[in-house]
C-alpha cells in the first residue's frame, strides 16, 4: 500500500507571493486537521522548510484554500493561510492581497467561474476578513492570459493585469476604521495611527525613530533596538485595537512612512510582523491608502493636499506601488481603493503527505 496520500494542488505566483493553491473540497472540513496537514506540506519547523513545499520564507509559505461562495454576492470563498517557517504554526487571521491576486485565474481554470469575453470579473469573498474584493482578470476571447505588458516592482519581466477593487476594505478585523476610537495617539512616545483598513495596521512616521522610511529591508532588521521598539508599540496597539493579547499573533502590522525619495507620494515600510516586507503587502498598501483619507491620522497629515480620486505611488525597499483610491458617495463617501497586481500558474500536480496509520 502506498504510504503517501496525493492532494491536487497548484503552486501560483499572486503578486509578489507565491504558494500551493488548494481546492476546499481537497482539504480536511475539520480545522485543527486542515492545518496539521498544511503544515507537513510546507516543511514547517525547520528554517529551508526542507521536507515540504515551502519557500523558507514568509512570501512564499502561504497557502490559498478556494471554493464556492458561502456568502450572497461573491463568486468564491477565498481563506488564506499563513504557515509559519520556524515554528508548527498556521496562522489564518491575516488576508494576503498578493496571493488574492491569482485566485480569480485558479477559479476560472478550476471551473469555479466561467470567462467572458474580454474581461472577467471575479468576486472573491475573503473568508479570513469576511469582506468582498472584485478581481478583474483579462480573458480575451474568453480565454485566460497570463502574459501581458504590466510591470510590477518585486517580480521581474511582465505578465497581464489583474486590477483588484477592495470595495469592502474597512474593517477587515474590527469592523471599524478607527477600532481606538481616534485617527491620531500616542503609544510609548511615538505617534501612531491604529487603522483597520484591508488588514490592522499601526502606523507610524519613521523620523520618530530616527530613520528616513527609505531604509533597506536588511537594514531594518538588523537594527534590533528599533525591531524591539516597534514589537513592543505592536504589542500595545493590538490591545488598543480589541485585538487582545498579539505577541502570538501576526496581526497588527507596522508600517512605518517617510519623505519620498523617487518621486513617489511616500516612501512606506510594512513589517510581517517581526520582519521588513522585502516589497509591500497589498492589503498593507489599502490600509496607507485609507488612512490618507483622514486628515487626522499619520498618513492625513503627510498627504494634506491630497484631492479624489487620487492617485498615489508608495517607494517600498524593491520600487513602487501604484493604488488609486475613489470615494464611493452611494456608500455615503467611503473609500474604494484599486491595486494592480500581476499573476502566474507555475506548477501543478499533487502535494504528497504521510498517510496516518
Amino acid at each position: 500500500m502506498d504510504d503517501q496520500i496525493r492532494i491536487p494542488c497548484v503552486m501560483m505566483r499572486g503578486g509578489t507571493s507565491k504558494g500551493p493553491f488548494f481546492l476546499r473540497s481537497d482539504l480536511p472540513s475539520d480545522p485543527q486537521q486542515r492545518d496539521q496537514l498544511l503544515i507537513e506540506i510546507m516543511g514547517s519547523g525547520h528554517p529551508l522548510q526542507i521536507d515540504g513545499i515551502g519557500g523558507g520564507n514568509t512570501l512564499s509559505s502561504k497557502v490559498a484554500i478556494v471554493g464556492p461562495a458561502t456568502r450572497e454576492g461573491a463568486d468564491v470563498d477565498y481563506l488564506f493561510a499563513q504557515v509559519n517557517v520556524l515554528e508548527r504554526l498556521v496562522d489564518t487571521g491575516p488576508n494576503c492581497g498578493n496571493m488574492l491576486s491569482a485566485v480569480g485565474a485558479f477559479a476560472i481554470e478550476q471551473g469555479l467561474v466561467a470567462a467572458e469575453n474580454g474581461e472577467t470579473r471575479v468576486k472573491v469573498h475573503n473568508v479570513n476578513t469576511g469582506k468582498i474584493i472584485e478581481a478583474r482578470i483579462q480573458t480575451p476571447g474568453g480565454e485566460l492570459r497570463y502574459q501581458g505588458d504590466a510591470q510590477i516592482d518585486g517580480v521581474p519581466g511582465t505578465a497581464a493585469p489583474v486590477y483588484l477593487a477592495f470595495l469592502e476594505a474597512i474593517g477587515a478585523k474590527t469592523g471599524m476604521m478607527l477600532p481606538s476610537g481616534t485617527p491620531h495617539e500616542i503609544i510609548d512616545g511615538i505617534p501612531v495611527s491604529l487603522i483597520d483598513g484591508a488588514t490592522p495596521v499601526v502606523i507610524a512616521r519613521a523620523e520618530a525613530f530616527g530613520l528616513t522610511g527609505s531604509e533597506s529591508a536588511v537594514e531594518l532588521d538588523a537594527n534590533r533596538d528599533f525591531m524591539t521598539k516597534l514589537e513592543e508599540i505592536r504589542i500595545e496597539a493590538g490591545r488598543r485595537m480589541g485585538l487582545g493579547g498579539v505577541r502570538g499573533s501576526v496581526l497588527p502590522k507596522p508600517v512605518l512612512i517617510g519623505a519620498p525619495k523617487n518621486g513617489g507620494s511616500l516612501a512606506v515600510r510594512y513589517f510581517t510582523p517581526h520582519t521588513c516586507h522585502s516589497s509591500l503587502a497589498t492589503t498593507g498598501a489599502v490600509s496607507v491608502a485609507i488612512a490618507a483619507t483622514l486628515p487626522d491620522s499619520i498618513v492625513g497629515t503627510a498627504l494634506s493636499d491630497l484631492r479624489y480620486p487620487a492617485d498615489l505611488t508608495f517607494e517600498h525597499p524593491t520600487g513602487r506601488m501604484d493604488v488609486r483610491v475613489e470615494l464611493d458617495e452611494a456608500a455615503g463617501g467611503g473609500p474604494i481603493v484599486f491595486v494592480t497586481r500581476t499573476c502566474r500558474r507555475l506548477f501543478e500536480g499533487a502535494a504528497l503527505v504521510h498517510r496516518k496509520n
